[in-house]
C-alpha cells in the first residue's frame, strides 16, 4: 500500500498525466489508497514539435522473486540466489524507446550549442545541478544504423549514462519524473505475475508469439510492439533489444541478497563502478534461453567501445556488439521521488565517468544545457 501523498504531491498528481480521480469503467488501472488517491491509468505523452510520442502503462504493486531457480532450463549463476522484493505501483513504457524519440534528444546537441552561443539559458554554477549533457553526433552512423534506424525501431548503443541523461532531459521538458527501471522493477514487469521462464509459461514453442529472437528475427530488431504484450500490457520484454536498468551487475549473481526480502528501492544494487551496468531481456540475436525473464548481462565498456576512435572514449555511445542490441525503456514512480533519489537515477555516479564527460565538454565535443518546457519551441526551428 502506498503511503499517503503530501499536499504538494496531491496537487502535482492532479496536474500530471496518468491519474484519474474517478474509477475507469474499462481498461487497465491501478487503485491508489483505496481510491482516495485516485486511479493510475494508461496515458500517452506526446511533445508538440518533436517526434516524441509514447504510451505509459500502469503496473500494479506486488511481490516478486528476482532471479531463477537452479532447476530452470538455461539458468546461469548470475541469476541467483533468488530474493524477494515488494514493489509499489509504477508506470512503464508500453514499448522500448524508439529512434524517433531518441533522435529528438540527439538533435538537442545543436540546439544547446546554438542557445549557448546566443547566451540563452547558459549553464552556470547556480543552475548546473539542473543541466543535462546530450550525445555528440554519431562518429559512423552507417555502423550504428547497420541493422536499421526506422523511426519505430528501438534506439540502441547509448551508454547507461546517456540513457540516464535522456530520462532527465525528458523529465525537464514534460515536468514528469521519468527514469530507468531498477532490476527488480524490470523483472517484475517482465514476469507480469508469472513464475515461469517466460511471461506465458515454460513452453518455448509459444515464444514466437511474444518475442523477437534468433529463431524469428530478420537482419535487425523489429519495430516496437510487433509481438503480443504480456499480462501487464507491455511489449518486447522478451527479446528485440536488451534494456538498461539502473543496477550494477555481478557475474557472481545476487550474493548476500539471496533469501532476503526488500521493499521498494531497498534491494537496488546502486552502481559503484563504471563497468558492468545491468541490461535485461535479451535481444534479436539471442537464443530462446537468453530471452527468459531472469536473464541478465553486464556492460563491458572496453569491449563495447572497441571500435571507438575517440580519446577519451565516448561517455554517450557504444560502438561494438552486443551494444548494437542494447536499448532502454522508461519508468515513472506512482509516488514522486525525492530530489536525492532522482539524483541516483539521473546523475553521474563514479568519478571516471565524470572525468570523461568533462574532458569531452572542455574539448567542445559535447553539449550541455538546461531542459525546460520552453526548449520544445527550439525543435520547430531545427527541423
Amino acid at each position: 500500500m502506498l503511503t499517503a501523498p503530501t499536499e504538494a504531491q496531491e496537487t502535482t498528481a492532479k496536474e500530471l498525466p496518468g491519474i484519474s480521480r474517478t474509477k475507469p469503467e474499462s481498461g487497465p488501472f491501478v487503485t491508489l489508497l483505496d481510491g482516495k488517491g485516485g486511479y493510475m491509468v494508461p496515458y500517452t505523452e506526446s511533445l508538440e514539435r518533436t517526434n516524441i510520442k509514447f504510451e505509459m502503462i500502469p503496473v500494479p504493486g506486488g511481490s516478486v522473486e528476482i532471479g531463477s531457480p537452479a532447476s530452470e532450463v538455461g539458468h546461469s549463476e548470475d541469476e541467483g540466489p533468488q530474493f524477494n522484493v515488494q514493489l509499489e505501483p509504477f508506470w512503464m513504457a508500453k514499448t522500448e524507446l524508439t529512434w524517433a524519440e531518441y533522435q529528438t534528444f540527439m538533435r538537442c546537441y545543436r540546439v544547446f550549442k546554438d542557445l549557448s552561443s546566443s547566451g540563452i539559458r547558459q549553464v552556470t554554477e547556480s543552475n548546473g545541478v539542473d543541466a543535462v549533457t546530450v550525445p555528440t553526433p554519431l562518429y559512423d552512423p552507417s555502423h550504428t544504423y547497420e541493422h536499421g534506424d526506422d523511426p519505430q525501431q528501438p534506439a540502441v548503443t547509448m551508454t547507461q549514462y546517456a540513457a540516464k541523461q535522456y530520462t532527465k532531459w525528458l523529465s525537464g521538458l514534460t515536468g514528469v519524473q521519468y527514469r530507468l527501471p531498477t532490476e527488480a522493477e524490470w523483472e517484475y514487469a517482465a514476469r507480469a505475475g508469472s513464475k515461469s521462464a517466460y511471461c506465458f509459461g515454460d513452453k518455448v514453442e509459444e515464444l514466437d508469439k511474444y518475442a523477437i529472437y534468433s529463431e524469428n528475427a530478420g537482419m535487425g530488431s523489429a519495430k516496437v510492439g510487433s509481438k503480443a504484450p504480456n499480462a501487464f500490457g507491455l511489449h518486447d520484454m522478451h527479446g528485440n533489444v536488451w534494456e538498461w536498468t539502473i543496477d550494477q551487475f555481478s557475474s557472481k549473481g545476487f550474493g548476500d541478497l539471496g533469501g532476503k526480502s526488500f521493499a521498494g528501492l531497498a534491494g537496488t544494487h546502486w552502481p559503484t563502478e563504471a563497468d558492468s551496468r545491468c541490461v535485461r531481456g535479451g535481444g534479436w540475436q539471442d537464443s530462446a534461453e537468453r530471452v527468459r525473464s531472469a536473464v541478465r548481462m553486464g556492460s563491458v565498456d572496453e569491449d563495447w567501445k572497441i571500435e571507438d576512435p575517440n580519446v577519451p572514449l565516448s561517455p554517450w555511445w557504444y560502438t561494438s556488439d552486443p551494444a548494437r542490441m542494447v536499448g532502454m525503456r522508461l519508468v515513472r514512480s506512482a509516488t514522486p521521488l525525492s530530489k536525492e533519489m532522482l539524483t541516483k537515477f539521473w546523475e553521474i555516479d563514479v568519478e571516471t565517468i565524470r572525468e570523461d564527460v568533462n574532458a569531452r565538454l572542455t574539448e567542445g565535443r559535447g553539449a550541455q544545457g538546461i531542459s525546460v518546457p520552453e526548449l520544445v519551441k527550439e525543435f520547430q526551428r531545427k527541423k
